[in-house]
């Protein structure tokens, strides 16, 4: 790879691993459709098309190893082989190994071969004799057509470790173009009418070109551009850190708007007015004009989920069903990107530890195959993300016992936990039901860590189960990590800033109607009783007497609680800033930001307000 250009090389990397995330799904497919001649080809051009980009940039194993189940893939397509779950199988440990392969390119270093036995593995009748380059020449020879096996193998020499041969399609008037030989080759893999792949191979004298007739239709006219390579001219590739720097500038006009938002209100200038409202209008357009930039569909993470569910059934020998939902909700790209592990933590633990074995299921009544569902839909200015299974569900009171068993919780405070409360208990460091240990995460294994994943994208994950009918995790994270709704809120003279999305109500209540439950404030709603966080005691400052309590009713997982501050603000969009190094680490505090007027305005963690407060 040293004598390619690294604008070449990137651009291959880029393209092969946006294949191998599409094959991972499409293998899938094809295997419970064997049928399915268009899921077929499109597998087929996908090893194809990795091959010939590793051929061209020297990378050997990764072109033995497509080859391998290109050669099985192709012999499908002509009616020669029947595809078997072996087969499937290898295909799938395949794409793992392309993966490390494109691993290793990307960092400079040498990638390693397959193992030997995965390549027999593809094998359909036996050890590959190699004659089809001497059939193909003897067709040529004698000026017959050749067989699509026999083409294949010519293009086996172009894109495996032999020397490049360079081959030139005749027409009429000369030579065509390697666009028109390009659309010779789709028409080949799977555009065209089966009659139309029988391709002439003129003979030549060695070591002269060979010549391949092209079609009549296309030696009539010159063929239209294809419709990708129109596409590609209305596309620019954007360095990533580049929308970022645009990003942030957007968030710092984002801050001078709400600036001059605020001297409006205080100036009473009737063209000020008109001006800032026009900014403020033309800063929204811009601000959603770039953001848009930044956004891709969750499917490009959930492309890769029918690979792990199959993968992780086969493993546990069981059957499952794999349902995806809402694909083409789009989120910021940093976003799609980091839910990616937690996500497949979370299919994988549904697998596990939700589907019960087919024959359990079936004593049960249930279908032998279970149902993992995995859903994604905008609410606003937020995304909701859920993964549902049909399995065994969560027994809460084991979650009790197990937390005071490994002594995570103290035997009152656990007892004083409802059964929705009990669910939450997997979310604490080293908590696990797991009893054997294997090479697959149980329910609870890591799970610390994906609340922790969520909640560092400013969102939050909830969980409703029921025995013998599933659980069903909720991810609620905001559409960009960029800009921010809030609730501003005041304690003191100070300002803090509350996530809009954690946000349910703001009441007002007198200060006779607080009752006390457990040494701690609670307030009598008649339907339940709200549990209140004083924000001054909280932060250490000095209560402030009222006979008027204002309260801000916020979600902490699956509950509520209130919490007690001076003054509600309003609501502002805000750019999330790191925090200060003396406050880094504390619990409460999640961000900083500057606010209309000027000031700077911590972000509160409302899970870390809840903590306090048990």
């Amino acid at each position: 790879m040293s004598a390619v250009p690294e604008d070449i090389a990137a651009d291959f990397i880029l393209e092969a691993q946006e294949i191998l995330d599409r094959l991972g799904e499409q293998l899938v497919s094809l295997e419970q459709a064997p049928q399915d001649g268009d899921q077929l080809n499109a597998v087929f051009r996908g090893f194809h098309t990795l091959k010939g980009g590793a051929g061209f940039l020297g990378i050997q194993a990764m072109v033995e190893l497509c080859h391998a189940a290109e050669e099985t893939l192709g012999m499908a397509r002509s009616g020669q082989a029947t595809l078997q779950a072996h087969h499937f199988d290898a295909a799938q440990q395949s794409l793992d190994y392309l993966q490390s392969m494109l691993d290793s390119v990307s960092a400079g270093t040498e990638p390693g071969y397959a193992p030997p036995e995965l390549i027999a593995q593809f094998d359909v009748n036996g050890p590959a004799t190699p004659a089809a380059a001497t059939s193909a020449a003897a067709g040529a020879s004698s000026g017959e057509l050749i067989t699509d096996d026999e083409f294949e193998a010519l293009l086996d020499q172009l894109h495996g470790g032999a020397a490049p041969t360079v081959v030139a399609v005749k027409k009429d008037d000369g030579m065509i173009s390697e666009d028109e030989f390009e659309s010779l080759l789709d028409q080949l893999h799977g555009g065209a009418a089966p009659g139309a792949k029988a391709v002439a191979v003129a003979s030549a004298p060695a070591p002269a070109p060979r010549a391949v007739a092209a079609p009549a239709a296309s030696a009539a006219s010159k063929p239209a551009p294809n419709k990708p390579v129109a596409e590609a001219e209305h596309t620019v590739r954007v360095d990533t850190k580049r929308l970022d720097a645009i990003v942030n500038l957007i968030g710092e006009l984002v801050l001078s708007r709400n600036r001059l938002k605020t001297l409006r209100a205080r100036l009473h200038d009737e063209e000020l007015d008109r001006a800032v409202s026009t900014l403020d209008i033309a800063t929204a357009r811009l601000q959603s004009a770039v953001m848009r930039t930044r956004m891709q569909p969750v499917g490009k993470v959930f492309s890769r989920f029918p690979k792990v569910a199959r993968d992780v059934a086969r493993s546990l020998k069981k059957e499952v069903e794999l349902e995806l939902i809402g694909a083409e909700t789009e989120l910021d790209r940093n976003l799609v990107e980091a839910l990616a592990d937690p996500l497949v933590h979370l299919v994988r633990n549904a697998i596990d530890h939700g589907v019960e074995m087919p024959e359990l299921r079936e004593a049960q009544g249930k279908p032998r195959s279970g149902h993992v569902r995995l859903s994604a839909q905008q609410e606003g200015d937020y995304v909701s993300i859920e993964v549902q299974d049909d399995g065994a569900g969560i027994d809460p009171e084991r979650l009790r016992q197990k937390a005071r068993e490994k002594g995570l919780i103290d035997p009152e405070a656990a007892a004083r936990l409802s059964s929705e409360e009990c669910l939450h208990l997997v979310f604490l460091p080293g908590f696990s039901t797991k009893q054997q240990v294997t090479d697959i995460s149980g329910r609870g294994v890591g799970m610390d860590v994906v609340q922790s994943r969520i909640r560092e994208l400013s969102g939050q994950i909830q969980i409703q189960s029921e025995l013998g009918r599933g659980s069903r995790f909720m991810i609620r994270v905001p559409l960009t990590l960029a800009i921010l709704p809030t609730l501003l809120v005041q304690a003191g003279e100070d300002v803090y800033a509350l996530p809009l999305a954690r946000v349910m109500e703001v009441l007002h209540a007198p200060n006779t109607s607080l009752g006390w439950f457990d040494g701690r404030a609670v307030l009598d709603r008649k339907s339940h009783t709200l549990a209140l966080v004083d924000l001054r005691h909280w932060l250490d400052v000095e209560p402030m007497p009222s006979s008027l309590l204002t309260i801000v009713v916020l979600q902490a997982g699956e509950a509520r609680f209130g919490l007690v501050v001076d003054q509600v603000r309003g609501r502002e969009e805000v750019v999330i800033k790191p925090l200060p190094k003396a406050l880094r680490g504390l619990r409460g505090y999640a961000g900083a930001t500057l606010i209309g007027d000027g000031r700077m305005a911590l972000i509160l963690d409302v899970d870390g307000l809840r903590t306090h407060h048990d």
